[in-house]
C-alpha cells in the first residue's frame, strides 16, 4: 500500500509548465491529444511555439480540440489522422506526415485505452489493449525513425526524444504472457485491467530496446508513470467506481501533463535514456518495477512486434 501511495498521492510536484523552454522551431507529434493528458500537453506545448500534430482517430474530435486550443493558447495544432488499432492506417500517418514536414523533434506516445469489453479486438485481431498501447505505437514509432535519426542529426545537441506514457499500471502484470497478445482462451481468461497491465508493461520494455537500438543514433527514449488523473481512460470501467476513484484519489487532469513534458523538453532530460519517471515528473532509481528491467524480455518483444509488422 505504501508504494501504491507514495507513486499515485504523491508529494507536491517540483516541475512546472513555467520551466518549459521556448520551442520555437520544434515540430511535435501527441497521438491521443483530442482529450485527457494529451490536450494539456499540445496546450503546453503550443504556448512554447512548437508545432504541434494532433494525432488522433476521429477528425471531428480533433477539430473541435484544435478549436478549443486556439483559443487557449492562439495557436492552431494540425490535425494527422492516426488508428492504432489498424496497421493497415499507420503506414499512410507517417506518409501523410512525411509530405508535410522534414523534421520531427519529439513524438509523443500518448495515446491509450483501458479495459474495453473483452470481445474487442484490433482490426488484426489483436487485443485491443495490447494493439493500441502497445503494437500500434511501436509500429508508429518504427516507421518515423529515419525522419527522427535525420533530425537528430541536424539539432545542437544532436538529440530528438520519443516519450512513452506508460502507467502505474504496469505492476498489476509486470512481465508479458505472448499468448494473450491475440484472442485466445488464455487471454478470455485474464482480467481486463491486467491485460491493461501488461500493455502498460510493454510500453516500458519497448521504450528501453528503443533507448538501447538507437540511443547512439540521438534517439532519447523516455517512460513514464504520469500519475493517477481525472481523464477519459476510464470510461470504459464502471462509472460508479470511476466516479468514486476520481472523486477520492485521483487529481486534475494538467497535473498528468508534467511528466510527458517535462519528459518531452526538459534540458536535463536529454540524460535520460532508457529511463523511466514517476508522478509528477519525478525520476526514482527504483522504478519500475524490476521484473520489467529484464533486456532479455524487452529485445524478444520488440523481435515480436517486427514479426507482426512487417507485412504491413
Amino acid at each position: 500500500m505504501g508504494h501504491y501511495i507514495s507513486h499515485n498521492l504523491p508529494p507536491k510536484p517540483t516541475w512546472s509548465f513555467d520551466q518549459i523552454p521556448d520551442l520555437t522551431g520544434q515540430v511535435i507529434i501527441v497521438t491521443g491529444s483530442n482529450t485527457g493528458i494529451g490536450k494539456v500537453v499540445a496546450e503546453q506545448l503550443l504556448k512554447h511555439n512548437a508545432k504541434v500534430y494532433i494525432a488522433v482517430r476521429s477528425q471531428e474530435k480533433a477539430e473541435a480540440a484544435i478549436e478549443e486550443l486556439k483559443e487557449k493558447t492562439g495557436k492552431e495544432a494540425i490535425f494527422l489522422k492516426l488508428d492504432l488499432s489498424d496497421l493497415t492506417t499507420i503506414r499512410q500517418t507517417v506518409e501523410e506526415f512525411l509530405q508535410m514536414e522534414t523534421k520531427l523533434h519529439v513524438l509523443i506516445n500518448n495515446a491509450g485505452l483501458s479495459s474495453p469489453p473483452i470481445d474487442q479486438l484490433t482490426a488484426q485481431g489483436f487485443d485491443m489493449q495490447f494493439g493500441v498501447n502497445t503494437l500500434g505505437p511501436f509500429y508508429f514509432t518504427k516507421l518515423l525513425l529515419p525522419i527522427l535519426k535525420s533530425t537528430a542529426e541536424t539539432t545542437p545537441n544532436k538529440q530528438v526524444r520519443v516519450v512513452n506514457v506508460s502507467s502505474y499500471g504496469h505492476h498489476f502484470f509486470p512481465k508479458l504472457d505472448f499468448n494473450t497478445f491475440k484472442d485466445s482462451p488464455a487471454r478470455r481468461k485474464m482480467r481486463k485491467i491486467v491485460l491493461y497491465g501488461q500493455s502498460k508493461t510493454g510500453n516500458i520494455l519497448f521504450s528501453n530496446e528503443l533507448a538501447k537500438r538507437y540511443g547512439e543514433k540521438g534517439i532519447v527514449s523516455i517512460s513514464l508513470h504520469p500519475g493517477s488523473v481525472r481523464s477519459e481512460l476510464g470510461r470504459h470501467g464502471p462509472a460508479l467506481v470511476i466516479g468514486f476513484l476520481y472523486w477520492a484519489l485521483f487529481y486534475p487532469v494538467e497535473l498528468g501533463g508534467l511528466g510527458p513534458l517535462y519528459a518531452a523538453t526538459a534540458p536535463e532530460c536529454s540524460e535520460y535514456n532508457g529511463k523511466y519517471l514517476t508522478a509528477w515528473a519525478r525520476y526514482d532509481p527504483k522504478e519500475p518495477n524490476p521484473k520489467v528491467r529484464d533486456p532479455d524480455l524487452a529485445k524478444e518483444l520488440w523481435k515480436y512486434m517486427e514479426e507482426q509488422v512487417k507485412d504491413y
